[in-house]
């Protein structure tokens, strides 16, 4: 028996939801409006007493499975590992298809943004990169190689 049904999205704690949210538009993705999660679902589902989060749903134009960023104004968020590396135990990466490539890491350079390694190509298939945005968040961003 299976009891997913659909993946709905994946969750970011992020300390600055501004400078975050505005990485992510910048690539292409569309923000839903700011809201506020606080009360007793909140604390009872991540087991905290009287937290309080913003969050952004973050989704691909043509629309799918979300990101979702959450930054907490109660408790205080606790820092990451901004500079960890791919191999690092977690999740590490947060991977978009895009149209194209060169011009996408250029965006993020043009923000601040840098490649982690290099571009790379995969059996004539896939051209991709790891881009480390803002708190040390790594996105894939990966072309199909048309023939």
């Amino acid at each position: 028996m299976t009891f997913i049904r659909r993946f709905d999205h994946v969750g970011i704690t992020v300390a600055d939801l501004g400078a975050v949210t505005a990485f992510f538009v910048s690539l292409g993705l569309e923000a839903d409006r700011k809201m506020v999660v606080e009360g007793e679902f909140l604390d009872t589902v991540i087991g905290m007493t009287g937290a309080r989060t913003e969050i952004v749903m973050l989704r691909a134009p043509g629309g799918g499975t979300t990101l979702e960023l959450s930054s907490f104004t109660r408790p205080d968020h606790l820092p990451g590992s901004p500079a960890a590396p791919a191999n690092e135990l977690g999740l590490r990466n947060v991977a978009f298809e895009v149209h194209d490539l060169h011009a996408a890491v250029g965006q993020a350079a043009a923000d601040g943004y840098g490649l982690v390694g290099g571009i790379g190509e995969y059996e004539g298939v896939w051209r991709m990169a790891y881009v480390r945005g803002p708190e040390g968040i790594i996105v894939s961003l990966a072309e199909r190689i048309e023939k």
